[in-house]
């Protein structure tokens, strides 16, 4: 039996999240006070008392999955024994929980994952002015009739794959227009559902080049340490373990698309048969539900979820 940690993206987020484990557990106050301090502004209060329009915005909620993330992993670690060295096989995170993933395993510091993400936000906010990208999500496809759709769908513009999520939920990503063919071309097809997404900006693509530029500039400057597990990337489903290779790799995630269902399919291939997700909400337990079935999942978010993780290992 092997385990893997995964690690929730932006659309997780719920006001309250880690105020459960906040109030229990001073791992997680620790936790909560260093993104603060990092970020120098009191992040964990909009993370626990909203307003959610705030919260949602993404250079709030990059950094305030991650602090859930990690309080979770240090709970983990100071009530039941967790050591990722030893217990788990790989580590894994959706989009920015690739960062977290990497805080986890020891390969960025807390503050300066919160710095990061707080950038990275805010450059992926800024690279498209609001209302000339959009995301969809097309139920029912497979990747290369997605890929397809997209391509047809560009005309001269920017219209690419964004997420594979498994299941047969892919998302697309890109100019307005493009994505607005991209449903009518997915309709066409028989693709069962075809529905746009209410995102602030076209993550995953091209037109996020001025956001990969400024993470480039950014993780340049920033310590990266070999993690202590091999992380999944995103844009290689394959463990990345050298720094120089981390690096590029979150840079080329900017405008990449996140193989979600080919990290998932590499780590039950390897053995894993146990994933906890660690975080707010349960939204990768649902989708391994769908990529590996013959896996159990189990997501750690709040105190009571403690006795269950314990049941599961």
């Amino acid at each position: 039996m092997a385990r893997a940690f995964l690690f929730p993206g932006q659309g997780s987020q719920a006001v309250g999240m880690g105020k459960a484990l906040g109030e229990a557990f001073a791992e997680a106050r620790a936790v909560f006070a260093e993104v603060d301090d990092a970020l120098g502004a009191p992040l964990s209060t909009l993370m626990f008392e909203g307003p959610e329009a705030e919260l949602t915005l993404t250079a709030n909620a990059q950094p305030a999955l991650m602090a859930v993330s990690l309080a979770a992993i240090r709970v983990l670690e100071a009530q039941a024994g967790l050591d990722l060295s030893c217990d788990a096989a790989f580590v894994a995170g959706h989009s920015l929980g690739e960062y977290s993933a990497l805080a986890a395993a020891g390969a960025l510091s807390i503050a300066d994952t919160a710095r990061l993400l707080r950038l990275r936000g805010k450059a992926m906010q800024a690279a498209v002015p609001v209302g000339e990208g959009a995301m969809a999500a097309l139920l029912g496809v497979e990747l290369e009739a997605a890929r397809e759709i997209a391509a047809e769908a560009a005309r001269g513009a920017v219209c690419q794959v964004a997420n594979d999520n498994g299941g047969g939920q892919i998302v697309v990503s890109g100019t307005k227009a493009a994505v607005e063919r991209a449903i009518e071309i997915a309709k066409g097809r028989g693709v069962k559902r075809a529905v746009p997404l209410p995102v602030s900006a076209p993550f995953h693509c091209m037109l996020m080049q001025p956001a990969a530029d400024a993470m480039r500039a950014a993780l340049a400057t920033t310590r990266i340490d070999a993690p202590r597990v091999p992380v999944v990337a995103n844009v290689t489903a394959a463990p990345a373990r050298e720094p120089e290779e981390i690096r590029r790799l979150l840079v080329e995630q900017v405008t990449g698309t996140v193989r979600w269902r080919e990290c998932v399919d590499f780590m039950a291939g390897e053995g894993v048969d146990k994933f906890v997700e660690c975080g707010a909400g349960k939204v990768l337990t649902g989708l391994l539900k769908r990529i590996a079935p013959q896996a159990a999942g189990i997501s750690v978010g709040a105190p009571a979820d403690l006795d269950a993780y314990r049941g599961f290992v």
